[in-house]
């Protein structure tokens, strides 16, 4: 068999660096757009690709003869108050990002088959205990939009051949980085405890789980997937649940609520995004056939955090 070959954006991210390992150990040739001088050693068989994605320079052509894109990289809706200028740059990191990756299509001599594109549970907005599948309508809030709009961007990808797959994920629970990563020294402190309402639905996916979807989701074939696809556990819990299992997980209470209201004054708009009670299910992975290795919360936390998976306090 030929080798397959994958262009992926983000590739230094949580999702995106297992996903390149994983794809690279599997037999793929990985191409991955990185914006660092030194080059991640992430594996020694990834080419890295030097460039912006949303600047102009040769990185297009690198998906030229590949049979598929990831398109991970989009700013972080956490990273702090949404002004004016943050709702620019996570609109522009999304939406502007993904038309250049299709500029680069168009221009290919050898299309690839398939785009794969980043978006998130907040496409729902606020619904709070409604059970939430792919074919869900959208909420009305800014990220809800933001996922709209990042969504439609892809799809413009449809009429050049390409099978678009828009990748719906929770928070993505892993080691070295992402929501867990901030949420750690809280909690080893004893000082952790539900962020806003404990009653809010929290869509979580453990990261094993992510980059599993994400790989059955690269695969063609005659059940290949399309479209909408939520990255996220059938164990949906609630902020207060998710809560309790880390500090058990750590072997620290975890009864220190942080009210929505210190939240929002603290973020602002964007606190809604940490506590968005979404109960949404993973229905079109369903369908796929797909199995969950982490269903429940306290098993996903304990492998990631626990003292059998070698973590200090």
């Amino acid at each position: 068999m030929a080798r397959r070959r994958v262009f992926v954006t983000g590739a230094t991210g949580l999702v995106g660096s297992q996903l390149c390992v994983e794809l690279a150990e599997a037999g793929w040739e990985v191409r991955a757009l990185t914006r660092h001088d030194l080059e991640p050693t992430l594996h020694p068989s990834i080419i890295w690709i030097h460039g912006d994605v949303l600047e102009e320079g040769y990185w297009p052509s690198a998906v030229d003869g590949v049979d598929a894109i990831v398109h991970l990289a989009g700013e972080s809706v956490a990273a702090g108050r949404w002004t004016a200028e943050r709702k620019r740059g996570l609109i522009d990191s999304r939406i502007s990002s993904t038309e250049r990756i299709l500029d680069g299509v168009r221009d290919a001599e050898r299309k690839p088959k398939a785009l794969l594109c980043a978006s998130a549970c907040g496409y729902y907005g606020a619904r709070g205990g409604e059970l939430l599948d792919e074919a869900a309508r959208p909420g009305s809030d800014f990220l809800a939009q933001l996922c709209v709009d990042w969504e439609a961007a892809a799809r413009a990808g449809e009429s050049l051949g390409l099978r678009v797959v828009c990748l719906r994920f929770g928070m993505v629970l892993g080691r070295g980085g992402g929501a867990l990563a901030r949420m750690l020294p809280i909690f080893r402190k004893g000082l952790g405890g539900p962020l806003g309402p404990p009653d809010r639905y929290t869509p979580w996916v453990h990261l094993d789980d992510a980059t599993a979807l994400v790989r059955r989701a690269l695969e063609g074939g005659d059940d290949a997937m399309s479209g909408p696809v939520n990255v996220v556990s059938p164990g949906a819990v609630r902020m207060g649940e998710f809560a309790r299992a880390l500090g058990d997980a750590l072997g620290r209470p975890a009864v220190l609520p942080v009210p929505l209201l210190a939240l929002r004054l603290v973020l602002g708009e964007a606190a809604d995004a940490l506590v968005p009670g979404q109960h949404v299910m993973p229905q079109a992975a369903f369908e796929a056939g797909f199995r969950f290795r982490y269903d429940r919360i306290a098993v996903a936390l304990r492998s990631l955090v626990g003292r059998a998976s070698g973590s200090t306090d």
